[in-house]
């Protein structure tokens, strides 16, 4: 049964590419199609085109044009940012911080790592996740080389304190990289001011193509190339140019840059709007990550008593569109790594629901949901054994308001 409606909720897996964006990427499909290695005219337009890019996607964070790197999206950075940064450091110690909390690109990246000799610390977060300056200055050994801490988080969209903790590793000797997929372009960043080494983006995420993404890398900071076969991207990164989608990356940041502010106040209200009214109107549920410092458009529950799968697909029924967590983890059965990192029992993190917010999103989307919400979670609750022993008094509540 298709709904008569339909209300997307879950940004933070994918956006979706906006018309102006598939506009200018069409010419690069079919007339401007040269390859940007080829000498002749047809792919030196094309070299131009991606250098325009570069130039661009550059001052949107702050950075050099010759800083950016294109990838095929921001797992690949990841991989890239993590393994070959830490080879490239490897005769000064092999020693790497990070979270509890990461994305999987970064997570197991650092588990690769360490089947090849390197050792991990992961830091724990508190149950806002958010991660503690000076217990990460603490971790930080003479063989500490590398830290990666996540710039917002992409399940329960806290926003890690970047700048504090860049200063602690820089004022340690340690790079220092963070995951900036789900913030750029929901995130004021300069990279200057916030003094991080490597940053990791991905089209995607702010109503660009799939399939495209870049790192930065400060100058200076030693990484090996990541893949070989060609002198792409000045060296570090061979394979033709997706000369097309990194048009797209590039038109839809400036989009999303030029109304910014607008932008992220009408995500934040509506955010605001829906985690008070669930919160409010719906018993035993929980707010995940930090009330206050989390991104814009990211509202993550947890529902007791109720199955996030059955919760997401009986809201599917009714046209809203969420996720219980990571869309990169969407197959698990197990519960989020990041809800159990921030405290939850398996049982509550088994009812987590992810909502995030666009800047198509209405007043009258929020409130339906939330109806929704309510409707649905009842339903389910009548039918849960263990609502119905808490209801008799036989077990007590374990998920706190």
């Amino acid at each position: 049964m298709t709904a008569e409606r339909q209300i997307y909720l879950d940004n933070a897996a994918t956006t979706a590419v906006l018309p102006e964006v598939v506009q200018a990427m069409l010419p690069y499909f079919t007339q401007e199609y040269g390859n940007p290695s080829s000498l002749y005219e047809l792919g030196q337009r094309a070299r131009s085109a991606i250098s325009d890019a570069r130039e661009r996607i550059a001052a949107h964070i702050g950075a050099r044009g010759q800083d950016i790197y294109f990838t095929s999206g921001g797992t690949e950075a990841d991989n890239w940012a993590l393994k070959e940064t830490a080879f490239a450091y490897r005769d000064k110690g092999k020693h790497i911080i990070t979270t509890s909390t990461e994305h999987h690109a970064i997570s197991h990246s650092c588990e690769w790592l360490e089947k090849r000799g390197f050792e991990v610390t992961y830091l724990p977060v508190d149950t806002d996740g958010l991660v503690s300056p000076a217990g990460f200055e603490a971790a930080i050994r003479d063989d500490t080389t590398l830290a990666s801490i996540i710039f917002a988080n992409n399940e329960i969209g806290t926003i890690q304190p970047v700048r504090e903790l860049a200063a602690i590793a820089r004022a340690r000797g340690v790079v220092f990289h963070t995951d900036a997929v789900q913030a750029i372009g929901h995130v004021a960043i300069d990279v200057e001011e916030l003094g991080v080494d490597l940053l990791a983006a991905s089209g995607h995420k702010f109503h660009g193509p799939k399939g495209v993404g870049f790192l930065y890398i400060r100058k200076g900071i030693k990484t090996r190339s990541f893949l070989d076969g060609g002198a792409q991207e000045r060296k570090r990164r061979a394979s033709t140019e997706n000369v097309p989608s990194i048009i797209g990356m590039a038109k839809a940041l400036d989009i999303a840059m030029a109304n910014f502010d607008a932008r992220v106040a009408h995500e934040t209200a509506l955010r605001d709007r829906l985690i008070e009214r669930v919160l409010n109107e719906v018993e035993h549920v929980r707010l995940n990550g930090h009330r206050d410092q989390r991104l814009g458009g990211n509202a993550n529950f947890s529902f007791e008593f109720v199955e996030g799968e059955s919760l997401l697909l009986s809201l599917e029924q009714k046209g809203i569109l969420g996720s219980s967590g990571s869309a990169c983890a969407s197959g698990s059965l197990d519960p989020s790594h990041v809800l159990l990192a921030i405290g939850l029992p398996h049982e509550i993190a088994h009812g987590s629901l992810r909502l995030t917010i666009g800047e198509e999103t209405t007043v009258e989307d929020i409130d339906y949901t939330v109806e929704a919400i309510k409707q649905v979670v009842g339903q389910l609750r009548q039918m849960s054994p263990l609502y119905e022993d808490f209801v008799a008094g036989k077990k007590p509540l374990s998920a706190v308001r």
